[in-house]
């Protein structure tokens, strides 16, 4: 693994955690176990390093007008202190990536890039810039801690003296003061389902953060967690992974996320195709499978209706909250309804499922 990359935390955890190749990087799959983590996350807390994702400045009297022409949402609703979840996509409709759209000020927006993509990514924004605007990967200046589960908050207040509950979901403060002289962007997001937070800060400090929240946190359970749990998480709050429900190939509409696309705000890259899937359907559809007969239904099985094969599998695993083989699957719309009986190929043999509803998992309301 030399020619990986390495977080700012990899020092802290090289020791205790089970490591591997992710998008370029050298990251923790695991600590205790998948379903011990993910259970933490889902009943107490759970600490994610998740530094390797990437982020970018945009900042300039044209910053808005290029966003607009590269995001499927519509950028212009976003207010200071808020974020947004949105898609970049092709002319033809496929997903350049799926990313987030924080905006910091007036003229100043930071975007966050999944992993793998940073490259491609910066490339395509590089593409479209004009006028006043500059564009900066500030990626190896950030690193990122992501604290998820019912008790992240009364958690991470123990670290800070700016009230945390009056963050709502998708909203950020910038430059919050923690303790032992620390600053950050700490914002109300997260990737698995659960409430939490996710803070931006220095890679300097990030090693002391990641000690002092699980010293706070002691007591109430938190523990750290690797990319495995984060993916059963996600899977189960049916939260998309680029490079599985979302790629070149695939639309934001296919992929059921067409609340992020708003053909109404005027034009965009992709608009024509993805105005056309809204109003008439695309002719794929993401669904959620549940096995019938025994097996675990992996990414790229192929999906099957009688004779004739439908799809392919995303993603899939057993759900550790469900205790149940659940996958989800792109498609041919016709198939798409909610109990329809298919066959998912595992290993050369055809394996019985249904089509059941998504997302698997709930958060509870308080």
């Amino acid at each position: 693994m030399a020619d990986l990359k390495r977080t700012p935390l990899y020092s802290v955890y090289k020791d205790e955690a089970k490591l591997v190749p992710f998008g370029g990087w050298e990251m923790p799959v695991q600590f205790s176990g998948i379903k011990a983590e993910h259970e933490a996350v889902r009943t107490r807390a759970g600490m994610f390093d998740v530094s390797h994702m990437g982020e970018a400045e945009v900042k300039g009297s044209d910053a808005l007008e290029l966003l607009q022409r590269l995001m499927t949402n519509d950028v212009s609703k976003l207010q200071p202190g808020r974020i947004q979840y949105t898609a970049m996509c092709y002319p033809d409709g496929g997903t350049v990536d799926d990313l987030l759209v924080y905006r910091r000020g007036e003229e100043d927006y930071l975007l966050v890039l999944n992993a793998a993509n940073i490259e491609k990514d910066m490339e395509w924004i590089q593409k479209h810039v004009s006028g006043d605007v500059t564009l900066r990967n500030v990626s190896d200046e950030t690193a990122l801690i992501a604290l998820q589960g019912p008790q992240a908050e009364k958690i991470l207040q123990r670290l800070t003296e700016s009230d945390l509950s009056t963050i709502k979901p998708f909203h950020f403060v910038d430059g919050m003061k923690l303790s032992g002289g620390m600053e950050a962007l700490v914002s109300r997001t997260g990737y698995t389902g659960e409430d939490g937070f996710e803070i931006y800060l220095s890679p300097h400090d990030a090693p002391k953060l990641w000690h002092q929240i699980l010293e706070a946190g002691q007591e109430d359970g938190v523990i750290p967690c690797g990319l495995g749990a984060r993916d059963t998480l996600r899977f189960e709050a049916r939260l998309p992974l680029y490079g599985n429900e979302l790629s070149a190939d695939i639309s934001p509409l296919e992929a059921g996320i067409g609340f992020a696309v708003k053909p109404e705000k005027g034009d965009f890259i992709g608009r024509e195709v993805l105005a056309h899937q809204k109003e008439e359907g695309a002719s794929r559809k993401l669904v959620g499978v549940e096995m019938v007969e025994r097996g675990i239904p992996r990414s790229h099985y192929p999906v099957y209706v009688g004779d004739e094969e439908v799809g392919e599998i995303t993603s899939g695993t057993q759900s550790p909250t469900l205790k149940k083989n659940m996958g989800l699957a792109l498609i041919k719309r016709e198939h798409a309804q909610l109990d329809n009986q298919l066959d998912v190929e595992i290993r050369g043999k055809r394996v019985a499922a249904k089509i059941v509803k998504t997302p698997f998992y709930k958060r509870p309301q308080a």
